[in-house]
């Protein structure tokens, strides 16, 4: 018995380059009407991301120049890489970014879990009139500006706080907090954990209701308690979502919240809050220094770029997507 077979396609069934790049074009046209409403919906989205976020980047040839204000970019002499000998010069440089540093990794290792076990927690309760209250008071301080949420940190804590009122009432003393550089780091992180906990558990909420629920009757079936539905099953579901976090936050780690040091610089001093992004401001923009300032913003910002993708790497070789999927 003879078996049938197709024919190959012959070089002239298929379509030419120019056919080929016509039915693309017809196709992202057919593409673009059906998602039209879409694209118009981001426009707005991407004239914000345009202006505030590219346009500045103009801005970064200051850090190659003697920058004037009076000149402008296009008149204001060449400096070439003096600026960034002259920026790492600067004791004053070296000790805003060993500050970074340091209030970088006292947040990471602080702060990162709390949002992760926060949203564990809430997860677990059953009560839905629980855990919508719950998830109301912890989202609050979020919408809270950094004035106030340091002015309420006062009010608790300052030397006229709550906290010292009730101490002197009971002849203990004061407790020095809000003014002490030396716990000044430790204040910083418990600010950034009342302020940003609630919102960021968020995502991981997302990740913990996107995991089957079969998986832990199942485990409950077998016998397995809740610390070992934890450990097996709960922490593997989100664990993808906890390194893109956390990729993300290696990203930010030389962001250290700009208002936040600012209004509290003159109450523990330079030395224990000054940071990259204060240093920029006031011996870039307050002293008109604006090529250190653009420099100490770039050095910056490249920085981020080379521990972003160094995190992403990381996670790559442990198995996970990261930012991106290889």
């Amino acid at each position: 018995m003879t078996a049938l077979h197709e024919a190959p396609p012959t070089a002239s069934a298929r379509p030419s380059r120019a056919e080929a790049r016509t039915l693309k074009k017809a196709d992202r046209r057919r593409r673009f009407l059906r998602d039209r409403a879409l694209v118009v919906m981001t426009l707005p989205a991407i004239a914000l991301v345009l202006v505030f976020n590219y346009a500045p980047m103009f801005g970064t040839a200051t850090a190659f120049q003697t920058y004037s204000i009076y000149a402008g970019f296009w008149h204001s002499p060449w400096s070439g890489l003096d600026t960034f000998r002259r920026l790492f010069g600067d004791p004053l440089f070296w000790s805003a970014f060993e500050n970074t540093l340091t209030l970088s990794l006292v947040q990471l290792v602080l702060f990162f879990p709390v949002p992760i076990l926060l949203a564990i927690l809430l997860n677990s309760v059953l009560s839905t009139k629980v855990r919508t209250f719950v998830q109301s008071v912890v989202y609050l301080p979020h919408f809270f500006s950094w004035v106030l949420a340091i002015t309420i940190f006062q009010q608790m804590l300052g030397g006229a706080g709550a906290l010292n009122q009730f101490l002197r009432s009971h002849d203990l003393g004061t407790w020095d907090i809000m003014t002490n550089p030396d716990t000044f780091k430790l204040l910083v992180t418990a600010q950034v954990v009342w302020k940003e906990a609630g919102w960021g558990i968020i995502v991981f909420l997302a990740a913990l209701a996107a995991i089957d629920q079969q998986l832990f009757e199942a485990a409950a079936v077998d016998g397995a308690g809740r610390w070992r539905r934890l450990w097996h099953i709960t922490l593997p579901g989100i664990r993808g979502i906890v390194v893109l976090m956390l990729v993300l936050q290696l990203g930010n780690v030389l962001t250290v919240g700009f208002e936040q040091m600012l209004i509290q610089r003159l109450a523990v001093g330079r030395d224990a809050s000054e940071v990259l992004d204060t240093y920029a401001y006031y011996y870039g923009v307050v002293n008109a220094n604006f090529s250190i300032g653009a420099a100490a913003s770039l050095f910056k910002g490249l920085l981020s770029l080379i521990l972003i993708l160094t995190a992403n790497k990381v996670a790559h070789l442990f198995g996970e997507d990261g930012l991106y999927r290889r």
